[in-house]
């Protein structure tokens, strides 16, 4: 077995696309950055290499087929839970693309590995900047507040609401002793929800107030 031009492409190609993927998470900050995403590339371009080599008469797609398998492990790595937020889903889709973009690269399928690689740096860089203008259209936000147990002064605090067109999901009340703890998710835009605080923070019916 002996290395052919062919296969020196494929393996510098996988390097130089998964470079320009891991360039980009590395710039961001990413806990997958330059370095992994390149392992990744050619890793998953090798692999895919060696399963045509070695299968012989037996399926070729036996050991590239397992990369999908075994990516999937690395790239729940990525993904962490913070509160209630899930974090690490766009480092993790970005670790499966690129071995896919490895495998490309290591089938042959040049043209095809650079396209898609490509359209991943333009979701990467372009595309949060629509991320965050979709964002500022329809923003949720949870707020709990403690006030009397009035159901005068709950009915003023969902006022506050409307007035700054804030829209109203799911509600909740809880009693204890004479005070009442009342939870809502309010859906609006940034601003809207910044002068709801404003409003919340001068109302003297509120006791306490997190957000």
């Amino acid at each position: 077995m002996f290395l052919s031009p062919d296969d020196l492409i494929k393996i510098l190609l996988a390097v130089l696309l998964g470079g320009l993927i891991g360039a980009e998470r590395e710039m961001r900050d990413k806990s997958a950055g330059f370095r992994t995403m390149i392992l990744i590339c050619v890793g998953a371009a090798l692999l895919t290499i060696l399963s045509t080599r070695l299968a012989g008469d037996n399926d070729p797609t036996r050991i590239a087929a397992n990369i999908v398998t075994g990516i999937g492990f690395l790239g729940a790595g990525a993904i962490l839970r913070d509160g209630n937020r899930i974090t690490g889903l766009t480092t993790a889709s970005t670790i499966w693309l690129s071995a896919a973009v490895g495998m490309a690269a290591g089938g042959g399928q040049y043209a095809l590995a650079a396209v898609v690689a490509l359209a991943a740096l333009v979701v990467l860089w372009v595309f949060p900047s629509f991320e965050g203008w979709i964002d500022d259209l329809r923003h949720s936000r949870t707020y709990q507040v403690v006030c009397q147990l009035d159901m005068d002064i709950y009915a003023r605090l969902e006022a506050i609401f409307s007035q700054h067109g804030l829209k109203l999901g799911h509600r909740k009340r809880t009693k204890s002793g004479g005070l009442m703890t009342c939870t809502w998710q309010a859906i609006g835009t940034p601003k809207a929800h910044d002068h709801l605080v404003e409003a919340l923070f001068l109302s003297e019916d509120v006791k306490e107030l997190h957000y």
